[in-house]
């Protein structure tokens, strides 16, 4: 089958299917959190879901070619060791920032508390091994925000989807939006981003991953859903917002990056569906990975070429 994506496949996928987990039987191994240390080795945040389990669980998996993965026996995120309790009932979905003027990580991710919507709890680490819990940043319902890699005019500043939970997808507002913050905790100067509906395959809602800095802009990787008649479709697009101004967008891609087309994305827990929640760069040849989970049920591998991407934004191709 001749692929639409505008992505490369890696001939591997899937990269981690629920087979592969090496610590306990799992159902599914699906959306990890992604970033890459200075000294170039790419650390993933599993998402897992145990046999017969009630609630996922995080495991860390740390590689040194992006392809061959170790993955931490103990779990990083749980529902029993959260420092949230009462607001955490479902561990996934981590977004991850390498903060290089503090040379720490970032890692926000969905409370999901089980009658309170999903908030988003916010973490530092400099290790992967310890996570010093940091506070609960935004109000439900909000599927999560995204931070920035360093300050833009003296503040934090990140990406976020609020939206109205339990509404018709017509009435959710699911729209991506910024705001700032003088100290990662006390947010404002809201501003709409990007509105759903900004392509066909986005009609429905969107949402944000960390941002790229590039030297034309910050290349943001989003989510997009179509609402079918069979149901819910999941591609991946990318769009670029200017650098000192980040809720200013210079681009849309309006064709996906990914879309679900392989037998393992469109056949799973949820099918249909391409997910991400981050994308790696290497800056040396320039190659974008996108690990991705892939119909709620395992995980696979994209690449491309961030320049080139940026220049499809900028067309609006």
């Amino acid at each position: 089958m001749k692929s639409k994506s505008i992505l490369t496949r890696y001939e591997g996928n899937p990269l981690f299917e629920p087979a592969d987990f090496p610590y306990y039987r799992v159902e599914q191994i699906f959306n990890p959190g992604q970033v890459m240390t200075p000294d170039g080795r790419t650390i993933l945040i599993l998402s897992v879901l145990p046999m017969g389990a009630s609630r996922p669980c995080c495991h860390i998996a740390e590689s040194a070619d992006g392809l061959h993965f170790e993955i931490q026996q103990e779990p990083c995120f749980t529902f029993e060791n959260s420092a949230f309790q009462g607001y955490d009932g479902w561990p996934i979905d981590c977004r991850v920032t390498f903060f290089a003027e503090e040379n720490c990580y970032y890692i926000i991710r969905p409370g999901n508390g089980a009658d309170l919507g999903p908030a988003a709890l916010l973490y530092r680490t400099e290790d992967f091994r310890t996570f010093e819990p940091i506070d609960i940043i935004s109000l439900p319902s909000n599927r999560v925000p995204c931070l920035f890699p360093e300050k833009i005019g003296g503040k934090y500043v990140r990406l976020d989807r609020p939206y109205s939970h339990g509404a018709p997808m017509a009435k959710a507002f699911a729209n991506i939006w910024l705001s700032r913050s003088p100290d990662l905790i006390h947010w404002g100067e809201n501003r709409v981003v990007l509105r759903r509906g900004c392509t066909r395959w986005a009609s429905s809602k969107i949402g944000p991953t960390p941002p790229v800095r590039t030297d034309k802009g910050w290349l943001e990787i989003y989510h997009g859903v179509l609402d079918t008649f069979s149901g819910f479709r999941y591609c991946i697009g990318a769009c670029l917002l200017d650098l000192e101004q980040p809720e200013k967008v210079l681009g849309v891609m309006k064709s996906y990056l990914l879309a679900p087309e392989t037998e393992y994305e469109l056949n799973g827990v949820i099918p249909n569906v391409v997910f991400t929640t981050g994308c790696v760069v290497d800056p040396a040849s320039r190659e974008l990975r996108i690990y991705y989970g892939a119909s709620d049920t395992s995980i696979g591998l994209a690449t491309g070429n961030v320049d080139e991407i940026v220049e499809m934004c900028l067309k609006g191709e």
